[in-house]
């Protein structure tokens, strides 16, 4: 049988280690914490989005990512302006300079990539624990979903093994 808390704590451990060394190499090299730069990253990728569409898509308060998007914005690398769409909320733009870090900075982010991972594992190993981290997330966000639905706290009564996606011993 798999041993879930073992996976559990090296996918913890993994994390927290990759997230501090990039996050120290960003700062060293740009002033950036990665928090900022994931936020001006998604900003780039996207055409526009509003503070929720952010707070969404890490998952995290529209309050803490507003606070982000001030410092951002206090460093002159982001802009809110007016939703065209809908005249109640803003939208989040690059500035200039805020295209600039991103360009500069997603190089170094590539760079830790490849040393941390792409240079430990190959290519094929990449793609599969990938779509396995993915499967994970996704049948995540839809148990909280199921939870939220049903008006469940966080703790589920428990489920056999023939449910939990795992062979039964």
């Amino acid at each position: 049988m798999a041993d879930l808390k073992l996976l559990y704590q090296e996918l913890i451990r993994l994390e927290i280690q990759m997230w501090g060394g990039i996050d120290a190499r960003l700062r060293a090299e740009f002033d950036l914490p990665l928090t900022s730069f994931e936020v001006l990253h998604l900003v780039a990728r996207r055409q526009g989005p509003r503070i929720q569409d952010i707070a969404d898509e890490f998952g995290i308060t529209v309050g803490g990512t507003s606070k982000v998007v001030d410092r951002l914005e206090r460093d002159g690398w982001c802009a809110r302006r007016p939703n065209p769409n809908d005249r109640r909320s803003s939208v989040v733009e690059l500035t200039p300079a805020g295209q600039h870090v991103v360009d500069e900075a997603m190089k170094v982010f590539e760079e830790e990539l490849e040393l941390r991972i792409g240079s430990v594992i190959p290519e094929d190993s990449v793609r599969e624990v990938t779509e396995a981290l993915a499967a994970m997330r996704a049948a995540g966000r839809a148990l909280d979903e199921e939870r939220k639905a049903a008006g469940q706290g966080p703790a589920p009564a428990m489920r056999g093994p023939k449910e939990s996606g795992r062979s039964a011993p």
